[in-house]
């Protein structure tokens, strides 16, 4: 598979998150942001499906519904 470049401008902040995620994770940019490339993409389908995303928070017996734009 052939691979492609590109530029991808964030602000300051979203730089500083990504460079957190990937100091946390020792993951490099690249592979972070392919990652969650991959992970929207399942989310998306999923979604696509009918399906719907929660976050659970046992200890408090509680969940919150994900929703995406």
């Amino acid at each position: 598979m052939s691979k492609k470049t590109m530029t991808l401008n964030l602000t300051e902040t979203e730089m500083a998150v990504l460079e957190a995620l990937c100091e946390k994770k020792d993951l490099s940019k690249t592979v972070l942001l392919r990652q969650a490339l991959r992970l929207y993409q399942r989310v998306e389908e999923r979604l696509e499906q009918g399906d719907k995303l929660f976050f659970e928070d046992e200890t408090a017996q509680k969940k919150a519904e994900l929703m995406m734009l």
